[in-house]
């Protein structure tokens, strides 16, 4: 007899197949809604450069490059043409005030001074004969009234008696008339001859004063014509080291051309050439700094050079203490230079990733796992060259991946191995 069979509905084998369909469904929505999707990348842990973001003090400087320069220099010019005769010093060498450094020759200039010495003796010589003539006049003058005064005084004791004798009728009236015309016409002659000579007086004092200023002049003039030939010979004009171009003798030389400076060695400045976009933050007294020989030196910017070429601006900067021992002329040292007052703020290593991201985000080590980065946003402000100013995105203590991101693509996860 048959036996209806009845099939069981939850068999082993269906339970199963939905066990696996919820598994599979379960796993499906975690990834959805749990599970970390963020892309992932595999690097090197040996291979990068972490750094910890930290507060500390921010100094706003750039980094420049300044040549080392004498203090004070003193151009060395030829003041008359001529031929190189003689080197006496050579440059490099140490040179004192007065000290020759050089001779020239000048044939022509040499013709042209004995002539222009002769017209000035001839000029002084008439001055002189001038003069003499001046005072010859003067002395005939003065004889003149001498002379005239002799006559009176012979004259005026013989007028007196022909005047008594005529009042007493013992003489003519034509011998007291004689004797009266003689001594009138003297008399008069006198007081002309006086007058002549008190104009000719005055009129000698201011010839005689222009022609001792002329002659004073003319004797300056032949000092300095004197002098020309000095001109010849090139003197240091103050203590310090010499530098000469390419100097030979019998070279020609014209009035006017630069033979060399003195370079004052007790004190020196720095010559600093400055990219001109920061030339509206540089100012006079703004300071900076070097390391020489282990130590650490001031600088002070002292003068600056508002023309601009090839995009640079320069300036001088100076010492702020003594300069550093065994520190040479055109040595080349490596400045920081400050734009601003030192601030407290986060702070963030300089590294390679700025190139890759301006400073927008950057990899973030996980606080909980040390072995996970993540991308990140952030925001970095100023620059030195040493720190980044740290303005959102980042807190103290935290680590950052600093070297570049060249190799890493859009992942936002890093697994470091």
């Amino acid at each position: 007899m048959d036996k209806k069979i009845v099939q069981k509905k939850w068999t082993t084998k269906r339970l199963l197949m939905i066990g696996v369909g919820v598994l599979v469904l379960s796993l499906i929505v975690y990834q959805l809604l749990f599970a970390d999707n963020r892309s992932t990348l595999n690097v090197d842990k040996d291979r990068l450069s972490i750094a910890t973001v930290q507060m500390g003090e921010f100094k706003d400087f750039i980094p420049v490059t300044g040549n080392i320069e004498p203090g004070q220099t003193f151009f060395l010019d030829a003041i008359e043409g001529g031929i190189i005769a003689d080197i006496t010093r050579e440059s490099g060498a140490k040179v004192e005030k007065g000290d020759t450094i050089l001779t020239l020759t000048n044939s022509n200039l040499q013709l042209e001074v004995m002539q222009r010495e002769t017209q000035l003796y001839e000029q002084i010589n008439n001055l002189r004969q001038t003069r003499l003539l001046l005072d010859q006049n003067d002395l005939s003058q003065q004889a003149q009234l001498a002379e005239i005064d002799y006559q009176l005084k012979l004259l005026k004791p013989q007028y007196s008696r022909f005047n008594t004798l005529y009042e007493s009728k013992l003489i003519s009236e034509r011998e007291f008339e004689q004797v009266k015309e003689e001594y009138e016409y003297n008399r008069r002659r006198r007081e002309l001859t006086y007058k002549s000579y008190k104009n000719d007086s005055i009129a000698r004092v201011y010839q005689l004063r222009q022609l001792a200023n002329s002659e004073s002049r003319m004797q300056r003039s032949l000092d300095a014509v004197g002098n020309i030939l000095n001109n010849l010979t090139l003197k240091a004009t103050r203590n310090g080291q010499l530098s000469t171009p390419q100097l030979e003798v019998g070279q020609s030389v014209v009035s006017g051309q630069r033979l060399g400076q003195i370079d004052v060695m007790n004190n020196y400045k720095v010559r600093v050439g400055i990219d001109e976009l920061y030339l509206p933050r540089v100012d006079v007294g703004q300071k900076g700094s070097f390391t020489f020989s282990g130590a650490e030196y001031q600088l002070i910017i002292d003068k600056i050079y508002p023309t601009i070429s090839n995009g640079r601006f320069e300036v001088d900067m100076v010492f702020a203490g003594e300069s550093p021992s065994g520190i040479k002329r055109g040595q080349t040292i490596r400045i920081k230079l400050e734009l601003g007052a030192t601030e407290e703020t986060l702070l963030l290593p300089v590294g390679g990733f700025y190139k890759d991201t301006g400073g927008n985000w950057a990899y973030v080590i996980s606080e909980g796992d040390a072995s996970v980065a993540y991308k990140k946003a952030i925001r970095l402000g100023r620059k030195n060259t040493d720190y980044y100013e740290v303005m959102e995105g980042l807190e103290a203590g935290e680590r950052v991946i600093v070297s570049g991101y060249d190799n890493y693509g859009d992942n936002e996860k890093l697994e470091l191995k």
